[in-house]
């Protein structure tokens, strides 16, 4: 179950990383972090994956769940 869950549909697209990397930092070892996102975070992905040493991102998921409705959970080592 995911610690936390964030709905980031109506988020405008400057906002949304930043909100990530802090919903992110905010969770304790072996937490993880829901987004619900209009496209598939591959970008995100890459970027938690290069700068985040706490990101797991081998148990990192996404499932397309409508034509524009992605969630991907974010595991914290």
């Amino acid at each position: 179950m995911p610690a936390t869950t964030l709905d980031l549909r109506e988020t405008p697209p400057p906002e949304r990383h930043p909100k990530i990397h802090n919903a992110f930092e905010a969770l304790a070892s072996g937490e993880t972090l829901r987004i619900i996102n209009d496209h598939e975070p591959k970008p995100l992905f890459y970027e938690l994956q290069a700068e985040v040493d706490a990101f797991d991102a081998a148990n990192y998921q996404c499932e397309q769940d409508g034509p524009r409705k992605y969630v991907a959970d974010l595991p914290k080592q």
